[in-house]
């Protein structure tokens, strides 16, 4: 706003440059905005989702279609190891695909080239929860006294960062969705070792 109110003002001169600026501004807001009122709706029960019938299978390959190109480009080796290809399951294909492009992109960010990330899938722990889907990465892993807050909103491991392509939501939202599936989500870690996200689903 004060950037607009400049060029307005004539203290600002509307360069390209700073009309881009600007604009990645609102694109942020718009960001934060919009997850936000995700995860408020997520919170209260109240998120809309559309439940399909769909391959486990294909849920994967869409997400690892996504991320390759970027995995190829950070040189990190991606990976998916699916026990059964056969394996369907009742959910919001777009939300699921949500939640895994979440864990993703943070894997991703956390992995140095050379890493690995994999993508797994195998039955879940009991009948009620006949899903398991691992998030694997062998990035910096967060330490023992984070754990306990990472899904918490807003939160930063460094909290000297300063980097702003990010809301501070993504897990948050994350583990709201898998909670409106009726599913659990937990996470193990390590100081530089990597960190693995399990999810499971009924």
């Amino acid at each position: 706003q004060g950037n607009l109110e400049g060029v307005i003002d004539g203290v600002y001169h509307p360069t390209t440059e700073h009309i881009k600026d600007t604009l990645d501004e609102t694109r942020l807001l718009t960001r934060l905005v919009n997850d936000l009122q995700t995860l408020s709706l997520a919170e209260t029960g109240q998120l809309p989702l559309h439940p399909t019938r769909f391959l486990l299978t294909d849920l994967i390959t869409d997400l690892t279609s996504s991320f390759s190109s970027q995995a190829a480009s950070q040189g990190i080796d991606l990976q998916t190891h699916i026990a059964n290809p056969n394996l369907e399951l009742t959910a919001d294909y777009d939300r699921l695909n949500q939640v895994l492009s979440n864990l993703m992109s943070n894997a991703l960010h956390h992995t140095l080239e050379g890493g690995k990330i994999s993508i797994e899938t195998e039955a879940g722990s009991s009948p009620e929860r006949s899903v398991r889907i691992m998030v694997k990465d062998t990035g910096a892993g967060i330490a023992s006294e984070d754990l306990p807050f990472i899904f918490d909103r807003f939160w930063r491991a460094d909290r000297s960062r300063t980097e702003r392509s990010h809301s501070g939501l993504g897990l948050a939202i994350t583990k709201q969705l898998v909670h409106a599936h009726g599913g659990t989500i937990d996470v193990q870690s390590e100081l530089g070792k990597g960190t693995t996200f399990i999810i499971e689903l009924p």
